[in-house]
C-alpha cells in the first residue's frame, strides 16, 4: 500500500515511525510547508519524494491513501481534496474547526465510499481499549470521568518545541479527544456546558477552559483544559466506574490506588498512533469502515459546535 504523508512536523514523524512497523506499507511522498526541512525528514525515513504541494503528492504513481498531519485549519479542505482525487484519507485530530466544514467532509466520504478516518487516538490507546473492552463485556459502566488536559504553551510551538505556523485550540483540538472518548465509553452525550478564561492578547484564544458533559446513560464528565499549567504536561483520565476506578496516562493504566495494570495483551502494540495507523490500513485492505471514521466522530464535532456557540453567547 502506497501512502503519502502531509505535514512533516512533530506528529507527522510519529506517523512515519508507526508506518515503518506495518507490513506492506510504503510512504512514497512527504508534503511540508518548506521544502528543505521536508526533504530532510524524507531522507531520514528513506522516502524518495518530498514536495510542498498536496496536489503534487496526490499525483504520485499508485498512491492509495493520504495521512494529513497538517495545521487544523487545512484539515477539512485537504480531506475533501484527497477524496476528490480518489484517495483514502486519515485526518489528524481535529477533523475541522467549524461544524459546517466537518459536515462537508462527511458528505464527501458518503459520496465516494472511501475510507475517511480521523485520528482520535484515545480510542486506540491500550489504556482506554482495556476499559472499553470491559464496558463491551458488561463488566463495568462509567459513572464519571474526570479529565485534565494541561500544557504550558504561551507561544506557537509544537510538541518538539519548534515554532508553529498556526494556532492550536483548546476546544476544537484538545477537548475533541475527551468529548469523543467520553461518548465512546459512556454513550451518546445529551448535555454539555462550557466556560472559558480570558483570551490571550497575542494568540487570541482562551488559555483555560472547563467543560461538563452528561451521557444518555447518566454518566458525567468534567474536563479541565489549560495552556497555562506549569507542571506535568498531557492528559490524565480518571475513570470512576460502578466496578472499580482507573487512571489512564498516555498508554499506561493504573487502578485508583496506583496499582499498575498489565496491558501487554490488549493489542499488538503499546503505541496508540501505531494502532490508529494499523486500523486505517486494515480498513482499506478489508473494504470496511474504520473505528474513528468521520461518520463515527461527527457527534463529537456537533457537541464542540454547541459549546462554541454557548461560549460566544456568554
Amino acid at each position: 500500500m502506497k501512502i503519502a504523508l502531509a505535514g512533516a512536523g512533530a506528529f507527522g514523524e510519529k506517523h512515519l515511525d508507526a508506518l515503518q512497523k506495518i507490513d506492506g506499507v510504503e510512504v512514497v511522498s512527504i508534503v511540508g510547508r518548506r521544502l528543505e526541512p521536508t526533504q530532510a525528514v524524507a531522507a531520514k525515513y528513506g522516502v524518495q519524494h518530498a514536495c510542498t504541494e498536496l496536489t503534487e503528492a496526490l499525483e504520485q504513481p499508485g498512491l492509495d491513501a493520504v495521512i494529513l498531519a497538517t495545521p487544523t485549519q487545512l484539515h477539512a479542505e485537504q480531506a475533501i481534496q484527497c477524496m476528490a482525487a480518489g484517495k483514502h484519507v486519515q485526518v489528524e485530530i481535529p477533523l475541522c474547526d467549524s461544524l459546517a466544514d466537518g459536515e462537508v467532509v462527511l458528505a464527501k466520504a458518503e459520496e465516494t465510499g472511501l475510507v475517511a478516518m480521523v485520528g482520535h487516538t484515545r480510542r486506540f490507546n491500550p489504556s482506554h481499549q482495556y476499559i472499553h473492552d470491559k464496558i463491551v463485556a458488561g463488566d463495568l459502566s462509567v459513572q464519571q470521568m474526570d479529565v485534565q488536559t494541561y500544557f504550558f504553551r504561551r507561544k506557537n510551538i509544537n510538541a518538539k518545541g519548534e515554532a508553529r505556523s498556526w494556532t492550536d485550540h483548546l476546544l476544537w483540538h484538545h477537548a475533541a479527544h475527551t468529548v469523543d472518548l467520553f461518548a465512546y465509553q459512556a454513550g451518546p452525550i445529551v448535555q454539555a456546558n462550557a466556560i472559558a478564561g480570558p483570551l490571550h492578547p497575542e494568540l487570541g484564544i482562551a488559555m483555560d477552559m472547563s467543560i461538563q458533559l452528561k451521557a444518555e446513560s447518566g454518566a458525567i464528565c468534567t474536563l479541565s483544559l489549560s495552556f497555562n499549567n506549569d507542571g506535568p504536561l498531557g492528559t490524565f483520565f480518571r475513570y470512576i466506574c460502578d466496578n472499580g476506578t482507573w487512571i489512564a496516562r498516555y498508554d499506561d493504566l493504573v487502578t485508583g490506588r496506583e496499582e499498575p495494570i498489565d496491558l501487554s495483551g490488549v493489542a499488538v502494540s503499546s503505541n496508540g498512533i501505531e494502532l490508529q495507523d494499523r486500523e486505517f490500513v486494515a480498513a482499506i485492505r478489508e473494504g470496511r469502515a474504520p473505528n474513528s471514521s468521520v461518520a463515527q466522530v461527527m457527534p463529537c464535532y456537533r457537541i464542540l459546535d454547541q459549546l462554541e456557540r454557548q461560549l460566544a453567547a456568554s
